[in-house]
């Protein structure tokens, strides 16, 4: 982002209130017009999460989701309307951001992420924010990060739960030790069965919002470059004590993606 894209008169007076932050500034706001983001699922926590990325003015934002809006979506999903079910989620998620703010770039995948087209996707946008509700895409969103050495802001709901953190497992601390991935964190996801679904267990409508919209800021806050991020920290929300604590958590030298016996093994790649 060395060559910073100019604002034009409209975008100075719609961002003002972000230029007016020492934080963020003319700089800050033009790294955001200049960024490209992937967000992985426009359900619960893509709603949001899209409405605030387009309203801060990212330049270009990836939609990617292969699903249909359904009746039963619209209790959190709040990008959608009545009139939207049976309908593209990722096509109608970019009619909504389209409305909102004309001047960022909409690219809509609308196709089901898997192993075959995970990494030329993933390569081709600066960072990723997952908001997959499985976990079979979380881990294959955060291996393919790895791969192509994109940070990754990444969040799961529960019924009245949420976690919420930040990857660079590309990159290492300034005391040389690598930074934590997924898999850290994570070793394994859990037996299938064992974790009930959303519509199994339910959940708390108002839950998605709240986490979506931290997605946005970490996503924003990563792109502008101010304040200390969630890498190597798990924000944990629990609604029903409204408490919010955070866990640090660090690299494993046994993970598979940048252990020692997996570093070793790699030291000639192009990771």
């Amino acid at each position: 982002m060395a060559n910073l894209p100019p604002l034009s008169r409209d975008e100075l007076e719609r961002y003002a209130r972000h230029i007016v932050m020492r934080e963020v500034g003319g700089p800050g706001q033009a790294r955001l017009k200049a960024a490209r983001v992937l967000v992985v699922g426009a359900g619960g926590l893509g709603a949001p999460l899209l409405l605030y990325l387009a309203a801060a003015g990212v330049g270009t934002i990836g939609i990617v989701d292969d699903d249909e809006v359904a009746l039963s979506n619209l209790q959190r999903q709040v990008i959608f309307t009545t009139a939207d079910v049976g309908t593209s989620k990722a096509e109608r998620a970019r009619d909504a951001v389209a409305r909102l703010n004309p001047h960022v770039a909409i690219e809509v995948h609308n196709e089901r992420l898997n192993a075959g087209n995970a990494l030329p996707l993933i390569a081709s946008y600066d960072i990723v924010a997952d908001g997959s509700d499985n976990f079979e895409t979380r881990y294959l969103v955060s291996d393919t990060c790895f791969a192509a050495k994109k940070p990754l802001v990444t969040a799961a709901l529960g019924v009245f739960d949420g976690s919420l953190t930040t990857i660079r497992a590309h990159e290492r601390r300034g005391d040389g030790i690598p930074n934590p991935t997924y898999r850290c964190l994570f070793p394994e996801p859990p037996p299938a069965g064992t974790i009930p679904t959303c519509s199994e267990a339910g959940i708390l409508g108002a839950l998605p919002g709240i986490l979506g919209s931290m997605m946005a800021l970490e996503v924003i806050r990563e792109i502008v470059g101010f304040g200390e991020g969630l890498v190597g920290r798990l924000l944990m929300i629990d609604a029903r004590s409204m408490r919010f604590e955070t866990l640090d958590y660090a690299w494993d030298k046994d993970n598979p993606l940048s252990g020692h016996d997996t570093a070793a093994a790699n030291s000639t790649s192009e990771w």
